[in-house]
């Protein structure tokens, strides 16, 4: 393959793999919140879908027909990162396809070397290529991907990409409580020694 084909591999599998996170969840959880800051799945997937339209879409003079109202003006802040009830699973999913099958042929249509323009950067790093924002989307893309690993962990324990991930030890439900004892007794020895470090450099 060549670097184009090799980086839209990339692109293309960290998208289903995102999309996959939702796979067997109900309602509920592929949208309730999981940190202070409210990150959850079902936003993750519409978040990257909708950035995806734009860099692959807009950047490169070539924009989408569809509507994105999170992001006019008055809209409110974050309203990309989550999914008001009124929204559907199926509506975001098929954004996320939608923007997939548009951001496949400016990739498809363009040389790496293809120069865009991206209007909300500084001045200064506006002027873009294909090349560029390929690695910038694949790299957004895994580290969305990252965060809904973790959240789907946290909500019915399922990890790693697939059933059989070779990328994730194999350990019974004991053997995983097992490792995590041993991290948490690990970390608790080491703030216990910087403490009495910290204790020991006070009284010298």
């Amino acid at each position: 393959m060549d670097d184009k084909a090799v980086l839209h591999h990339y692109l293309r599998s960290r998208r289903a793999d995102l999309l996959a996170k939702l796979d067997g969840l109900s309602e509920y959880d592929v949208r309730r919140p999981l940190t202070p800051t409210g990150t959850n799945l079902l936003g993750l997937v519409k978040h990257v879908a909708s950035v995806e339209l734009d860099y692959l879409g807009e950047v490169f003079g070539r924009p989408a027909d569809r509507s994105l109202p999170w992001f006019d003006d008055d809209a409110e802040p974050d309203a990309d990162l989550w999914a008001a009830a009124d929204e559907t699973r199926e509506e975001i999913i098929e954004l996320h396809r939608f923007s997939a099958a548009h951001s496949d042929a400016t990739i498809q249509a363009l040389p790496l070397n293809a120069v865009g323009e991206v209007p909300w950067w500084p001045q200064e790093r506006r002027r873009v290529t294909l090349h560029q924002i390929l690695v910038h989307m694949c790299v957004e893309t895994a580290q969305h991907l990252g965060h809904a690993d973790i959240l789907r962990e946290l909500i019915d324990g399922s990890a790693g990409q697939r059933p059989g991930d070779p990328n994730l030890s194999v350990r019974s439900a004991d053997e995983w409580s097992g490792h995590r004892a041993r991290i948490e007794a690990a970390a608790r020895q080491a703030e216990e020694t910087a403490r009495q470090a910290a204790e020991a450099a006070q009284r010298a």
